[in-house]
């Protein structure tokens, strides 16, 4: 008899959840580059066929927690009120995902999160494999700038300035996260870092207003 298809996408999400959380708990234990595939799908009790059928890489073990913010940025911009600008919705968004201590802008200071984001930030593959994150996500964000041309606002193929605002945008958005990332790692307390990463976020998405402002953005 065949299993309902609602369960067989449980059973395979939960398969995809043990294995990540075996990989990542060797990774933190003992090091992302001394630890082979073969071992996470020991310690996960499955094979390496079945473990690649879920995570097309071993970086992917680890970047796959970011697949739930992939688009992010794009989402905000396209579903903001009237009235208001792409970089405003994501000066409030960044705010509130501060306010919410969310680990995808560093300020979380639980010591899993703190250790996880310094596995990514200090393993080079592991950076290197999470530009090809970047560069979608920065893209999106390009494509979703591209629907504010007055002349087609169906049309969201983007143009340079389109590209650059969006290049910008998620670099400044990357950097303070890592500054947030920083301040806790070196022992600062969960309320000073909050406060500093405000002033951060203001200062950081004035710059950006300043030069994005006489485009439209």
């Amino acid at each position: 008899m065949n299993e309902p298809g609602g369960l067989r996408t449980l059973k395979k999400e939960r398969t995809r959840q043990a294995i990540a959380d075996a990989a990542i708990s060797l990774f933190l234990a003992e090091g992302f580059d001394r630890v082979s595939v073969a071992e996470v799908a020991a310690r996960a009790e499955v094979s390496k066929p079945t473990l690649f059928r879920y995570f097309a890489s071993k970086e992917d073990l680890v970047l796959h927690r970011f697949a739930d913010h992939q688009g992010e940025a794009a989402r905000v911009v396209r579903g903001r009120p009237a009235g208001l600008t792409p970089l405003a919705a994501l000066r409030l968004h960044h705010l509130d995902r501060l306010a919410a201590h969310d680990p995808s802008v560093g300020l979380n200071s639980h010591p899993e999160v703190l250790a996880f984001l310094r596995l990514i930030y200090e393993t080079p593959s592991l950076s290197a494999h999470l530009a090809s994150y970047v560069a979608a996500d920065t893209e999106a964000l390009a494509q979703a700038l591209g629907t504010l041309h007055d002349d087609n606002p169906h049309d969201d193929t983007p143009d340079l300035t389109d590209r650059l605002v969006a290049a910008q945008y998620v670099a400044v958005r990357n950097a303070l996260a890592h500054d947030n990332w920083q301040r806790l790692s070196a022992g600062l307390p969960l309320a000073d870092a909050y406060r500093q990463a405000v002033a951060d976020t203001e200062r950081a998405f004035a710059l950006l207003a300043s030069g994005a402002a006489p485009q439209g953005y």
